[in-house]
């Protein structure tokens, strides 16, 4: 896996610097919607963030943009196959991924979108879609779990450089720890603030 890392990213940053942004959104789509190597798309914002700082907030929009039209794209597909469709892609923890997502639709998609590899994006991802969870709240959940994840990767590699990665991975225990409990956080904030008035509440009982 290593040696496909060194062959791969050199040359992806390549692609990335000489296309700008473009390439970064091309990448997130890719991984979102198709297999790539694990943090294959994180390592390549970590790259391309160090050899252009000024530019890493136009990276980290970019591959926020490809990485949700990607998910998108496999949510749709989701909810056109159905269940055929999830069983293929997941595997037998497909059903317990997707019961979980029926009980906590937006609290799923914000935890695997936002938390590192072996959680199961993608899969969470399918069982929404299966689980016909509306797309806004996907949206929504998907687009602000990656927002924190790529800004966060993009600030480390500018402030660390080449050592982001190997932070990231050394402090994965802790790290999923604070991820679990800010996706906590947001989502009782989400709860709260959509949480109807008394006068709403008035309103549908009419």
């Amino acid at each position: 896996m290593k040696t496909l890392y060194r062959r791969i990213v050199p040359r992806l940053v390549a692609m990335v610097l000489a296309t700008g942004g473009l390439g970064m959104c091309v990448v997130g789509f890719i991984d979102s919607a198709a297999p790539l190597p694990p943090v294959l798309l994180d390592i390549l914002l970590i790259e391309v963030s160090m050899h252009r700082p000024a530019r890493m907030p136009y990276y980290v929009m970019m591959t926020v943009l490809g990485s949700v039209l990607g998910g998108v794209l496999l949510y749709a597909l989701a909810r056109k196959g159905e269940e055929a469709f999830v069983k293929k892609r997941t595997g037998a923890r497909g059903e317990k991924i997707r019961q979980w997502v029926v009980r906590h639709g937006f609290l799923s998609v914000l935890l695997g979108a936002l938390m590192p590899p072996p959680m199961p994006f993608k899969a969470v991802i399918l069982a929404a879609g299966v689980a016909e969870m509306p797309l806004r709240p996907f949206v929504f959940s998907l687009t602000l779990a990656r927002v924190i994840r790529f800004s966060l990767e993009g600030y480390l590699a500018i402030r660390v450089g080449a050592a982001a990665l190997p932070y990231l991975q050394a402090h994965k225990v802790s790290g999923t720890f604070w991820c679990v409990l800010f996706a906590l956080a947001l989502y009782l904030a989400v709860r709260v603030a959509m949480r109807p008035t008394k006068a709403e509440l008035a309103e549908q009982a009419k």
